[in-house]
């Protein structure tokens, strides 16, 4: 299992890593148990000062360090998120893959686990899609999360996961309850609920989100998916004509690769839906129904 090891007990800012291909040996560290997090859209209220050029983590355990490292901005996403942290209660973990010579890459945390040694950070890197188009500019991929604070050290260990992925939602734009927006992203490694969608917003990067782990639920949602709508690879297409007389509808977003596609059905059985794209989206209803 490959690791990159935190150098500092808790680190101040970003703290250069190594790599050791090697388990600690001799450590009776007990059993692993989860560590709830909440992913922090942090591109869209802070810049890093100063991106590290190597792969790196920073553990932000105070509002001095974050003013140290980060500068806050006044927000560049849409939509407006809280950009504060309570650092009595939480401690904000990032990662950064260092600097790309192109777009095209990501790093993204998808599980953290404790024990009563450490905090053990599960990540996965990722690089251009084939037949994605990138830009030749450089980049420095990163992913931030909060977790509850802790005395723990951590440990970050980078795992092989499938980066594709489905968003599927329900929404009414005139209801102004909070069950009336629910969008969750199913990957093969977890599930992702994101809080307080807005509507017609859905640039995902932007929201905060909290994860239900669970393995394979993207293979089995894909196989439910209609030939169709697969055969719209990277379009988008509307079904009906989903609230226009406030009766809300589903959205599906299938991402493999280079390759986005984004569904809107009407929650309506309209002319244009075949019966499988109506029995599909009795699917996507169920799945929400069920992840609520």
């Amino acid at each position: 299992m490959k690791k990159l090891m935190l150098s500092l007990f808790v680190a101040f800012g970003f703290s250069a890593c190594s790599l050791n291909n090697g388990d600690d040996a001799n450590m009776n560290c007990g059993v692993n148990s989860l560590v709830n997090f909440t992913g922090f859209p942090f591109l869209c209220n802070y810049t890093i000062k100063t991106p590290p050029p190597i792969p790196s983590v920073a553990v932000v355990t105070s509002q001095e360090e974050m003013d140290k490292l980060f500068t806050k901005t006044a927000g560049s996403c849409p939509v407006p998120s809280d950009p504060n942290i309570d650092f009595t209660k939480q401690y904000l973990v990032g990662i950064f893959s260092g600097t790309k010579n192109t777009s095209g890459y990501a790093v993204k945390i998808t599980s953290i686990v404790e024990n009563n040694c450490e905090i053990i950070v599960n990540y996965y890197e990722k690089g251009p899609a084939a037949g994605e188009t990138v830009t030749q500019t450089p980049t420095n991929p990163s992913d931030f999360v909060l977790i509850p604070k802790t005395s723990k050290g951590f440990l970050f260990n980078k795992t092989t996961e499938n980066p594709d992925n489905i968003v599927i939602g329900s929404f009414y734009s005139e209801c102004v309850s909070s069950n009336c927006q629910k969008f969750y992203q199913i990957n093969d490694y977890n599930i992702l609920e994101f809080l307080n969608v807005e509507s017609g917003q859905y640039e995902f990067g932007q929201y905060k989100y909290t994860p239900t782990i669970k393995r394979g639920d993207y293979s089995l949602l894909l196989k439910d998916v209609p030939s169709e709508i697969l055969a719209l690879k990277g379009q988008t297409k509307t079904y009906g004509a989903p609230d226009s007389a406030d009766q809300g509808g589903i959205y599906f977003e299938l991402r493999q690769g280079a390759s986005v596609t984004k569904i809107y059905i009407d929650n309506t059985d309209t002319a244009d839906q075949s019966a499988a794209i109506i029995a599909f989206k009795k699917v996507i209803q169920n799945k929400i129904t069920s992840l609520k």
